[in-house]
């Protein structure tokens, strides 16, 4: 039920990051992973955005408050954090390792390209 909320603040996060960077994130003598950070932001918002989706759907998210449903029975909070911890941070954690494969095979892939 809240197991968006750490690849969402992720999201957050990396989308300040590269507002406020955007000139070292552009240069041309950027790492890969700096000029690969669009990608990044792009899954991180749009996983995120497909879990509150599917919470809502699933009546886990309501639009009233206290919005989570847990949140409605003692102890829902340790039950939300529990969760953010073991399927959000894991999530949030495989999805930037992915995201990393990604931009350093993309820049074996380009620097293959301009060798030739």
């Amino acid at each position: 039920m809240s197991c968006f909320i750490v690849p969402l603040t992720q999201a957050i996060a990396t989308s300040a990051y590269r507002k406020t960077h955007k000139n070292s994130i552009e240069s041309p003598d950027a790492s890969a992973l700096k000029r690969n950070l669009p990608a990044l932001e792009k899954m991180l918002w749009g996983g995120s955005v497909m879990l509150i989706v599917d919470h809502i759907i699933n009546g886990e998210v309501t639009w009233r408050y206290p919005f989570f449903t847990a949140l409605e029975e003692a102890g829902g909070l340790q039950v939300m954090l529990r969760e953010m911890l073991t399927v959000g941070l894991p999530m949030s954690i495989v999805l930037t390792a992915v995201w990393a494969a990604y931009s350093i095979l993309k820049e074996r892939k380009v620097q293959k390209a301009l060798s030739n």
